[in-house]
């Protein structure tokens, strides 16, 4: 399909202003700019950048996205009708989207008769007025006009005519798009479904759907609308927004795309929404929802052995679609629930032959050291040594002799933390201290600080995550605890774990296996 056929559906982002209204969530300037490149690159048709007259920093970002040589989208401004009782060419919000000069201003305006006269204060036929009039304002300005009808779904339900009414101005007043918002979030598909059925044989233009998440059917109905005619679709990546967020993008395109035959995003663009999720969440400083469809960690992810071996003969046995066609990987993890194909399957990517009485021995070594209390679903790392040391392919690149780890609080309550590392590197003892601002901190710093001269890339890793599981409470302070720690370097991220009743020791257990495993994963690089 091509981008002129029927059943284009063109994508509206509006992460950049309606994402950011989400909880926690505050883009820079420099944030906001990256991602348009990044959506850019995705192919989406709009990108919303904000409203102007809200804070500078939307508009400092309307000017320097002027710099920025866009390929596939168009930059709108976000902003609402005139006030009422006043004139559009006089209306300051007008005003500032027409400072911005984007090709693009989409205008919210009200389609709720109880919110026009409890909220607005005004009169049903103003409030039409209202819509009409900056809307021919815009056009006259040369500006592609979006009209946003807020609450149009809860309107139709409590007054059908004037929200009919409201949208049927819009399009006489010049409208090239007119997009029916389920702003509270409320509605069910069904209710979407037939509303918008009917608002599609009012309207010859172009319709669109924004919704939001509050009932948890954003997606649904923004597919379901989409089934009765709605050609143009508002939401944010990965369903950022206030409350409970918008409609997720990154479940829609590819729904429409893959699923419904629609041409929303060229296939070849589709590959990289999974790196624009991860974007949007490391911009966001929030942690991706790993069970997040399509473009989640556990998306593609089997844990069971029945599953990994039916995957292995056809993916489509517990797979919707090719992860790889979102930009997403199949994953096996290996637990006590594994077998044999489980442990196949992981075994293969460390390029390990189809040795029956290896993988039980493999696959009996993972179900002992998760009966103690090890997990490796998130600690490829250390599954990958576990691996090597059981075909007899590991590589020791150092042994400890011993460590000492000290922490002080003075009389001003102000902590320190040392540790001291004796280690045998390639037959030299190496005797190091390193401080820290907590007692792991102090023992990574001294053990690399013995290990630089010796492997100079493990100045590459940095530590991305630390967590501590207590793993049987009922033993109080003397309790198993389970640590994993991610790290990353410039080209792959892994897991590594440990247990122990002292959480020195199982930090000292993963942070070894973090460094062997960058150790050897070098050696095979080179």
């Amino acid at each position: 399909m091509t981008k002129k056929e029927t059943k284009q559906i063109s994508v509206y982002d509006t992460t950049l202003r309606d994402g950011s209204q989400a909880e926690g969530i505050s883009f820079s300037c420099q944030d906001k700019l990256a991602i348009a490149v990044k959506l850019d690159e995705l192919g989406v048709d709009y990108i919303e950048g904000g409203f102007p007259l809200s804070n500078p920093k939307d508009q400092e970002f309307f000017d320097e996205i002027k710099k920025i040589s866009l390929k596939t989208s168009k930059i709108a401004a976000f902003g609402s009708t005139r006030k009422a009782n006043t004139t559009a060419e006089n209306d300051v919000g007008l005003k500032a989207l027409l400072s911005t000069n984007t090709p693009v201003v989409t205008i919210v305006g009200k389609s709720w008769d109880f919110h026009v006269t409890d909220v607005l204060h005004t009169t049903l036929e103003e409030n039409i007025k209202m819509v009409e009039s900056s809307i021919k304002y815009l056009k006259s300005m040369d500006r592609e006009v979006i009209f946003d009808a807020e609450h149009f779904f809860d309107g139709y339900k409590h007054n059908p005519a004037f929200a009919i009414d409201v949208i049927t101005a819009a399009q006489n007043a010049g409208a090239s798009t007119i997009v029916l918002c389920d702003t509270n979030g409320g509605c069910l598909p069904m209710e979407i479904g037939e509303i918008t059925k009917t608002a599609k044989k009012n309207i010859s233009i172009t319709l669109g759907i924004h919704t939001h998440n509050d009932s948890d059917s954003a997606v649904a109905n923004t597919l379901i609308a989409v089934g009765y005619g709605v050609k143009h679709i508002q939401g944010t990546i990965n369903g950022i927004g206030e409350r409970c967020g918008n409609a997720d993008l990154c479940s829609i395109i590819p729904n429409i795309t893959l699923k419904a035959g629609y041409n929303c995003i060229a296939k070849a663009e589709l590959k990289k929404i999974t790196e624009v999720s991860r974007f949007v969440y490391e911009a966001a400083n929030t942690m991706p929802r790993t069970n997040q469809p399509f473009v989640g960690k556990s998306a593609f992810t089997h844990k069971g052995g029945l599953h990994a071996h039916a995957v292995k003969k056809n993916q489509e046995t517990y797979e919707h679609i090719a992860p790889e066609t979102v930009g997403n990987e199949r994953r096996i993890l290996i637990s006590e629930l594994s077998g044999g194909a489980s442990i196949l399957a992981r075994a293969e990517k460390h390029s390990l032959s189809n040795d029956r009485k290896l993988m039980k021995l493999i696959l009996k070594q993972v179900q002992d050291m998760e009966n103690d209390g090890y997990q490796f679903e998130s600690a490829e790392g250390s599954f990958a040594l576990l691996v090597k040391k059981a075909a007899g392919e590991h590589k020791t690149f150092f042994n400890l002799e011993e460590f000492r780890v000290m922490v002080e609080k003075d009389n001003r309550g102000e902590l320190s933390s040392e540790a001291i590392v004796k280690i045998n590197v390639k037959n030299n003892i190496e005797f190091t201290v390193g401080e820290g601002d907590g007692p792991i901190h102090a023992l990574d710093s001294a053990l690399r600080k013995a290990l630089k001269d010796y492997y100079p890339s493990l100045a590459d890793i940095r530590l991305v995550d630390y967590k501590v599981r207590v793993i049987n409470p009922k033993g109080g302070t003397a309790a198993k605890v389970r640590v994993v720690i991610e790290s990353c370097d410039k080209n792959d991220s892994w897991g590594t774990v440990g247990v122990s009743e002292n959480i020195i020791d199982a930090s000292w257990q993963a942070l070894v296996d973090c460094i062997e495993y960058k150790l050897l994963k070098d050696c095979k690089c080179s």
